[in-house]
């Protein structure tokens, strides 16, 4: 098993052909700048597009920062198994299975995950869940293509919208509630986040406002909830991440009703790692640095045994 050095060769992969690709370039500046500052003098950034990359030579540890598609369904994943290179996260099966919000859905049903009530639409079909509902493509991250619609005037407009990425469709009851987020190291939850869109919902505009021109949202860290409440959430999120078997790390979506259990929506396998990031946000609620995060994320994976996946 492989340790990780200061000099242990690193190559950065950031960027990916899917619709994150500009957000995955803000978190792999970050992370790379937080390497080197944390002392790791091989560290070499390599910006991915369309196909497969061109991995330095030497190269010991791909640390992969690439959102959504390509980076967290599995692709890299399984092109760095191909050619025996450790890497960050999770493996290759979980990330395709956690990508597909249709079939971890199924999984968390399977495995007594408390998740909304849902359906699975192939275009021109419409949905049978009474309004108010949420339209989903299926595999795409940062809540691009999620549409919420209030009645049948807004339907059309939303299965038109939500199209653009996938023919099928994930539609969920809606759930009013707070929304809150878990992060996940090495097993372990860390303190829950509540945020609080400043308006609509937390959309890609919205988490990243001055890229996309949304208004934003406020975070609260660790989140006003009692300790029951706390506890529910993280041990809904823990059971969630358990049930898909996720390695490393990753952040789990929930909403929590007035009165009720919390809702488990998904889990990200490679969560955004920018400023304004929900991840490093709950690390630092932990006492955990940028740097120490981005350090251990590496460690962790390193130790991972990818021939149990």
């Amino acid at each position: 098993m492989k340790t990780l050095r200061k000099d242990t060769a690193i190559a950065l992969l950031m960027g990916g052909p899917g619709s994150e690709r500009e957000v995955s370039l803000v978190s792999g500046k970050a992370v790379l700048e937080a390497l080197r500052q944390e002392g790791f003098t091989r560290v070499t950034p390599v910006e991915v597009g369309e196909g497969d990359p061109t991995i330095p030579e030497g190269t010991e540890l791909c640390y992969n920062i690439i959102h959504g598609t390509y980076g967290e369904d599995g692709g890299i994943q399984s092109y760095l198994e191909g050619l025996g290179i450790p890497y960050t996260g999770a493996g290759a099966a979980t990330s395709r299975i956690c990508f597909d919000k249709i079939l971890s859905k199924k999984i968390f049903l399977r495995e007594g995950v408390c998740t909304p009530r849902s359906e699975v639409i192939e275009l021109p079909q419409r949905p049978s869940l009474p309004f108010p509902l949420v339209v989903k493509p299926p595999c795409e991250g940062s809540s691009v293509g999620v549409e919420i619609v209030h009645d049948e005037k807004e339907l059309d407009a939303a299965l038109t919208a939500s199209s653009r990425y996938s023919k099928r469709l994930l539609v969920e009851e809606f759930i009013c509630g707070k929304e809150l987020t878990v992060s996940i190291l090495d097993g372990v939850a860390l303190p829950v986040i509540h945020i609080c869109p400043r308006s609509g919902f937390y959309d890609l505009r919205n988490k990243y406002p001055s890229m996309y021109g949304g208004v934003g949202s406020d975070y609260i860290c660790p989140a006003k909830l009692s300790e029951s409440e706390t506890t529910a959430v993280q041990q809904e999120a823990l059971r969630a991440y358990r049930a898909l078997g996720v390695e490393v790390y990753g952040r789990v979506d929930l909403l929590l009703p007035e009165s009720g259990e919390p809702y488990v929506l998904e889990i990200n396998t490679i969560p955004g790692m920018t400023g304004s990031s929900l991840f490093p946000k709950a690390a630092a609620a932990a006492g955990i640095s940028y740097g120490e995060l981005c350090t251990r994320i590496a460690e962790i994976s390193l130790r991972c045994d990818r021939s149990a996946h």
